[in-house]
């Protein structure tokens, strides 16, 4: 009997997808190993499949690729700003505060 891990990095399951596929195990068989392993709520079927395409294309990659998206607003700055209007009056609510923030 194998050993289920519930906390897996999402590289480490592509690794073994790559892995696997390397030794040219199926896909299918990749995710029934997958989910034995790492439990039904590891990755679909479908995406074991385009990892396995991917894979067989050429790419190596096995990492996140950094994604361009929303930019943070969030800094120090603000966090001590919100801090302080708490500070200020504990039973505030957001419609008093919603221009004093971004």
């Amino acid at each position: 009997m194998f050993k289920k891990t519930a906390d897996h990095a999402d590289c480490e399951v592509r690794s073994v997808i790559w892995f696997l596929n390397a030794k040219n195990v199926k896909p299918d068989e990749i995710h029934r190993q997958l989910v034995e392993i790492f439990g039904e709520n590891v990755m679909t079927d479908g995406m074991v499949r385009k990892w396995v395409r991917q894979f067989n294309d050429g790419s190596t990659n096995v990492h996140d690729e950094a994604r361009s998206g929303r930019p943070s607003v969030v800094n120090d700055g603000l966090v001590a700003k919100v801090n302080e209007k708490i500070r200020e009056n504990r039973r505030f609510t957001i419609r008093m505060h919603f221009g004093d923030f971004p």
